[in-house]
């Protein structure tokens, strides 16, 4: 049984390169993730700068480690250059590894596409500069944001401390201030949202999605496997 479980890949941003939590919450043993670790010095460009060029070898080391799909699970880090490089790392790391790849920033894009949110309320850590560039990113690819806003947050290790209730405070926020919003995002891969997702659904009565989980969604799907499973959440149905 073990060895026909697909081996998903997952380049993280976080050095010590563990396979996010999410991913025994997800899907428990039906699949098994790899990882490895990029080490951005912080949830900024000034932090990128020094790994954003290692993300292909991380991506080739995962295929020598056995990925049989490879996912690049940072949202800002992937979108934070534009729509173009983006498209070109995802395209990158495929033909480096020979296996199907793909990024955050593309899974948020088919996520709310899933869930036909096109008018979305976004809620981020991030430092105005990268919010500037989710509007642009999300723009190109055809969603309106009726409102965005941030916590401001550079650190790796304080982005994963952030609570179900800030997080459920501040996506109610973005929410009310345009109410003609379809559904709500949540980004920043290292934020703790599965709790915060099925609080937002019963609450506001429409979708919701964040970055971490709609990365296991989608690298699962470019994987071939299944990725429904249920109590998380509209997307997980």
């Amino acid at each position: 049984m073990g060895a026909s479980k697909p081996c998903i890949g997952l380049v993280v941003p976080p050095a010590h390169g563990e396979v996010p939590q999410d991913a025994a919450m997800l899907y428990g043993e039906r699949y098994r993730f790899i990882a490895r670790g990029l080490g951005i010095g912080g949830v900024s460009p000034e932090g990128f700068a020094p790994v954003v060029d290692t993300i292909v070898d991380k991506a080739v080391e995962l295929r020598k480690a056995g990925a049989e799909a490879i996912s690049m699970m940072g949202t800002s880090i992937s979108f934070y250059r534009g729509p173009e490089f983006t498209e070109s790392l995802r395209r990158a790391m495929q033909e480096a590894t020979g296996v199907p790849s793909t990024t955050m920033s593309h899974s948020i894009v088919r996520a709310l596409q899933h869930l036909g949110v096109q008018r979305v309320a976004v809620a981020t850590s991030y430092i105005d500069e990268l919010n500037d560039k989710l509007v642009a990113y999300l723009t190109h690819s055809g969603f309106t944001v009726t409102a965005i806003e941030g916590m401001a947050i550079t650190g790796v290790k304080e982005v994963g401390e952030v609570s179900t209730e800030a997080l459920v405070a501040l996506s109610k926020k973005v929410y009310g201030q345009d109410t003609s919003a379809q559904g709500v995002f949540i980004s920043c891969g290292g934020l703790l949202t599965l709790d915060a997702i099925r609080r937002l659904e019963d609450e506001l009565g429409v979708p919701a999605t964040a970055s971490s989980p709609a990365g296991f969604w989608d690298v699962v799907r470019v994987a071939g496997g299944d990725a429904g499973t249920p109590g998380f959440g509209r997307l997980f149905e």
